[in-house]
């Protein structure tokens, strides 16, 4: 896609085109400001002021746009996606107000993801102007985090496994002088046994590693972001079929959002000590594979027995969330595309929050609700701790019965927090079933903005 800085920019008086935003009780008023041929030229494209509809008026030796809203007064993120991927290029204005919210969606409107596709031809790009030029920085940031997730969580598995995971690291850390360590082979082995077990089986150029990228002042709070980074999952042992395993390249979804969420705070130069933690592995199947029944040592001690080798993301964040809690942390946000139980309960479009305190809690939630980017919260349940039973390790992976499947993954991972830490977990789909404007079919952060504005208000400006 084009570069988002260049798609919204300040409004300095610039020759651009208008867009009248428009909704189904206002558009009789508005049809009294045009000619009759403009009104037969918005009747002739059936414009009646319904979302997302886009129309295209003459207007002399030139034209404007006018655009469906919901309310005009006061515009979504989406409100201005169909827009800008339908309007040609060039430089637009609203004829009236200011963008605010929607230049997320103006710019994420026009993501594309043309890596593999030799006849490409870049599209041209829709500029908008904003008398708010304060406001471009934050919204673009927001957009480029975005964009990164779908990006990384598009590219096929071959292309983003463990290694290149790796590099986005190593780029992220770059970007802003901050410390990248990586734990692989022996030391893997040893220190989170775990991730090594899960990731054991696959091929050299896709063996596991854990991606620890530290930042900010060590007297400031700490701040852990844990993302699961299965970068493809056969399943193991316990082989998916062939419709589970299609999108699978999508289940590093988790450490996208964490990468995406890291170059936010980053970014915003948060008073926080930053603590990335990215468990990197391929659930693969070879000689090597870790078996059902099999007893695996963790790094906080605790013992599991393998239920089902496709239950692998919560043993290698049960190692990473470990980790994440030896540094006494005061936040830990961690992002998994974890349970299929989770998508049967909320769908395709809702991630999954768990939270072991209300407030925190809370404020995620009034954050994604103004952001929107929903998420519903689901419990950790005591009760269903027991379902985690075994009878020759503290615990097993995957519980016997079907019941509250993402609640008890939850609660697994729950066993792996230092106590009392205050812990946010988003199990969360990372993928956008049906395209919808600003939201192209393929990979989609769900759960990152609402994150990122939860953070920054706790911690930030």
């Amino acid at each position: 896609m084009s570069k988002p800085k260049a798609l919204i920019q300040p409004d300095r008086g610039q020759d651009a085109i208008a867009i009248h935003l428009v909704n189904k009780d206002g558009l009789e008023a508005f049809a009294k400001t045009l000619t009759a041929g403009q009104r037969a030229s918005l009747a002739g494209q059936k414009f009646e002021g319904g979302g997302y509809q886009v129309g295209i008026v003459p207007d002399g030796e030139t034209w404007f746009a006018v655009g469906g809203v919901a309310n005009p007064e006061s515009l979504s993120s989406w409100c201005l996606a169909k827009l800008a991927e339908e309007l040609p290029e060039g430089t637009y204005r609203l004829a009236t107000g200011d963008a605010g919210p929607a230049m997320f969606g103006w710019i994420t409107g026009q993501y594309r993801f043309a890596r593999y596709k030799s006849d490409d031809k870049p599209a041209g790009a829709r500029v908008l102007l904003t008398a708010q030029a304060g406001q471009i920085d934050g919204y673009t940031a927001e957009a480029e985090a975005e964009c990164l997730v779908r990006d990384l969580v598009n590219t096929p598995a071959e292309d983003m496994g463990p290694a290149a995971l790796e590099a986005e690291c190593e780029r992220l850390a770059k970007a802003h002088k901050a410390e990248l360590a990586v734990v692989r082979g022996d030391a893997l082995e040893q220190g989170y046994p775990m991730i090594h077990a899960v990731g054991r089986a696959a091929a050299r150029h896709h063996a596991p590693r854990l991606l620890h990228l530290t930042w900010g002042d060590p007297a400031h709070p700490v701040l852990a972001v844990v993302g699961k980074g299965v970068c493809f999952d056969s399943g193991g042992l316990n082989i998916k079929p062939g419709a589970g395993m299609r999108l699978m390249k999508k289940d590093m979804g988790g450490a996208g959002h964490a990468l995406a969420l890291a170059g936010l705070v980053m970014g915003a130069r948060l008073k926080v000590r930053l603590h990335l933690l990215i468990p990197a592995v391929e659930n693969a199947i070879s000689g090597g594979a870790f078996r059902p029944g099999d007893v695996l040592k963790s790094r906080k001690g605790l013992t599991v027995e393998i239920d089902n080798t496709d239950a692998e993301g919560r043993l290698i964040l049960g190692d990473a969330l470990t980790r994440a809690s030896e540094e006494n942390p005061d936040l830990i946000v961690d992002f998994a595309t974890l349970t299929g139980a989770a998508r049967v309960a909320l769908g395709p479009d809702l991630p999954a929050m768990m939270a072991r305190q209300d407030d925190t809690a809370e404020a995620f939630l009034a954050a994604a609700k103004t952001n929107d980017d929903a998420a519903w919260r689901l419990p950790l349940h005591e009760a269903y701790r027991e379902y985690l039973s075994s009878d020759i390790a503290d615990m097993v992976n995957s519980a016997s019965n079907p019941f509250a499947g993402a609640s008890v993954a939850g609660l697994f991972l729950d066993r792996f927090v230092g106590e009392g830490i205050d812990w946010v977990h988003f199990d969360t789909f990372a993928w956008n079933v049906a395209p919808r404007p600003g939201r192209s079919r393929g990979g989609r952060g769900m759960g990152l903005r609402a994150s990122w504005h939860a953070i920054r208000a706790r911690y930030g400006q």
